[in-house]
């Protein structure tokens, strides 16, 4: 998988910076300081050779990272929706409202696949790596009415809705009946159902910006998580 992160850090372009939170502000400021770290614990006078090789190793790789791509604060809104980051964790939550009455929530994973496709062109050798997130999309009336929620696919430039569900979370059903395979259900059917995320907010447009916010997730979480493997090798 860090192959394939690699690949794709050098094919997207992050956005232009959002509005910033003071949580992430203090990650970001962590990561930016691991590299003013001297690579040699100087004060240090007992380090092993190996233990020495380690730290210069890990503070290569945080200055590389931070250099080559630089993290920027992450977003906190899209559009009409709000975006909650987890540091530390491996999603996000993305909040909206649609008219008075909907409720809407989704719950967005990190790069958990992705697949090959040939380079576009009679002429170009090779394949390029489309990179995959998987979100849950749940859509809620208020209290007594049953939630539909939504998983899907979203890809660089493509949402696919991969299932449709109805639960009633105030009723506990033993092995209910959670509906047809999206793929197998009718044409217009599954037109109707895209048209109805579309009209919400959720769509292709939303697919570039969660690749963009993961994409400047996890060099986040790798700097912060080789800052942290750093500071327990150097104790």
């Amino acid at each position: 998988m860090a192959r394939f992160i690699r690949t794709a850090q050098r094919t997207i372009v992050s956005s232009a910076s959002k509005t910033l939170s003071n949580g992430n502000q203090s990650r970001i400021a962590t990561a930016a300081s691991l590299i003013q770290f001297k690579r040699y614990a100087t004060c240090k006078t007992h380090l092993s050779p190996f233990k020495t090789n380690i730290l210069r190793i890990l503070s290569n790789e945080i200055e590389y990272q931070h250099d080559y791509a630089p993290p920027h604060q992450p977003a906190t809104s899209f559009k009409s929706f709000t975006v909650q980051d987890r540091p530390g964790g491996k999603w996000m939550t993305m909040r909206g409202k649609y008219g008075d009455s909907e409720e809407i929530k989704i719950e967005v994973t990190m790069f958990d696949g992705c697949v090959f496709v040939p380079k576009p062109g009679e002429d170009s050798n090779g394949e390029n790596v489309l990179l995959h997130i998987s979100l849950l999309v749940d859509i809620s009336k208020g209290q007594g009415c049953p939630e539909m929620e939504f998983l899907c696919s979203a890809w660089p430039d493509r949402l696919e809705i991969q299932k449709v569900y109805l639960l009633n979370r105030d009723k506990i059903v033993i092995n209910p009946y959670m509906g047809p395979d999206f793929r197998k259900m009718d044409g217009k059917l599954q037109k109707m159902l895209c048209d109805y995320l579309e009209a919400r907010g959720v769509n292709s447009e939303l697919c570039v910006f969660l690749h963009e916010y993961m994409m400047n997730k996890d060099r986040i979480e790798l700097i912060q998580w080789l800052g942290n493997v750093k500071s327990f090798v150097e104790k």
